[in-house]
């Protein structure tokens, strides 16, 4: 049996909500092994006069628990 662990990403991003997705992925990426999953918890946004300026993205990163780490 595999144990699971999962982790909230927030990933931001001035062009889409997708690429504030994929930025939470990509650096989530640079110290978790093993990602197997994402599920897009949430999308937000900065406004500034009447215009979105940086997209947001709660990421929930899914891995492995590998034997010998807490």
């Amino acid at each position: 049996m595999t144990a699971v662990k999962i982790v909230k990403v927030l990933g931001t991003s001035t062009e889409s909500w997708e690429e504030a997705s994929r930025e939470a992925v990509a650096k989530a990426s640079e110290t978790i092994d093993d990602i197997r999953g994402v599920e897009v918890e949430d999308w937000t946004a900065s406004v500034e006069d009447g215009a979105i300026t940086e997209y947001k993205a709660t990421v929930e990163v899914a891995f492995p628990v590998h034997e010998g780490q807490p």
